[in-house]
């Protein structure tokens, strides 16, 4: 029987260069699964997932410029400005989700950085959630280290603020928050105790390096985040990607076996774009060593796969829920 427990972090690696990640992205695709599934099952049970179920608590108005999201106000989309849910819708999503079989629930709110008073509210929601008898997991922009105190305190477990790509090509998709302000948003998290929840972006027109560049960033911090979700790009219309040259999914399937690799111990979730990749697809990065998804039929503002169809493939996998 496998691990379900991940190995202590000290048993990782935490000094990766850029030539030998580069080396794995580039090994035949057959002995780069088979390195990644055999690291997988020394820390995981390999026919478990984590489900994890995401809500937009708060869509559209947000002030930045990031060139892959409908929620920016800078952009003409079909999303408009909403304001905060009530604790109460966000309670009943939680109970649905939960009887859905999800075992974590996300929280997403489109801003630069939360307000006290709406922290106030989020709080409130956290500890709601949190008695439902789920993981509690937000994702609410930049945070200061008392922010991430209070939300450490409500009971929040992990949070969600990914570097979505290399430092290098950053600067080509954001210019209204620094590489630096998402790093210290990590470290205000891991200093107060939270789980990390951070990852990328693929298909933004990035090169091999920057996937590497920002897997690096991520493995040689001195604790992994525990989740790493990888992002498929979903193309908006009204973003200025909305053209942007789809990948091929072999990329998608090397980026998380690369992942694993690196970070054998962290939950690396196939997260936004699964609408755009076949079931064959999705099972490969199954084998590959993804062990979450999202689950539910919205990520925030952007379609996501039928809770049904998701039952189906996962039933054909004979993958288990992990609870």
């Amino acid at each position: 029987m496998q691990n379900s427990v991940p190995k202590a972090q000290t048993d990782l690696r935490h000094d990766w260069a850029e030539s030998e990640v580069l080396e794995l992205f580039n090994m035949p695709l057959n002995d780069l699964i088979f390195q990644s599934q055999s690291l997988y099952r020394q820390f995981f049970d390999p026919n478990n997932i984590q489900l994890s179920t995401l809500l937009n608590i708060k869509s559209g108005g947000c002030p930045e410029d990031c060139a892959y999201c409908p929620q920016s106000a800078r952009y003409e989309t079909e999303v408009k400005a909403g304001s905060l849910m009530g604790i109460d819708e966000v309670k009943q999503a939680a109970i649905e989700a939960k009887q859905n079989g999800a075992s974590r629930f996300c929280m997403g709110a489109a801003w630069r950085s939360p307000k006290e008073r709406d922290l106030d509210k989020v709080i409130d929601m956290v500890k709601a959630v949190k008695e439902l008898g789920l993981e509690t997991c937000a994702t609410l922009g930049m945070l200061s280290d008392d922010q991430a105190l209070r939300l450490k305190q409500a009971g929040l477990d992990y949070y969600n603020h990914n570097l979505d790509s290399s430092p290098e090509f950053y600067t080509e998709i954001i210019s209204t928050r620094t590489y630096d302000d998402r790093l210290n948003t990590l470290r205000a998290v891991r200093t107060a105790g939270m789980n990390v929840c951070c990852g990328g972006i693929v298909g933004m027109g990035e090169t091999l390096v920057d996937r590497a560049r920002m897997l690096i960033i991520l493995a040689n911090m001195p604790k992994h985040p525990e989740s790493v979700p990888i992002n498929l790009l979903v193309k908006i219309k009204g973003t200025p990607l909305e053209h942007s040259a789809d990948p091929d999914p072999f990329e998608v399937v090397r980026m998380i076996a690369v992942t694993r690799i690196m970070m054998p111990a962290s939950y690396v979730r196939l997260s936004a774009g699964r609408t755009e990749m076949s079931d064959e697809a999705q099972a490969l990065c199954f084998l590959a060593g993804a062990n979450s998804i999202f689950y539910g039929e919205k990520l925030l503002t952007t379609d996501n796969p039928e809770l049904l169809h998701d039952q189906r493939l996962l039933d054909r996998l004979g993958l288990k829920p992990t609870h």
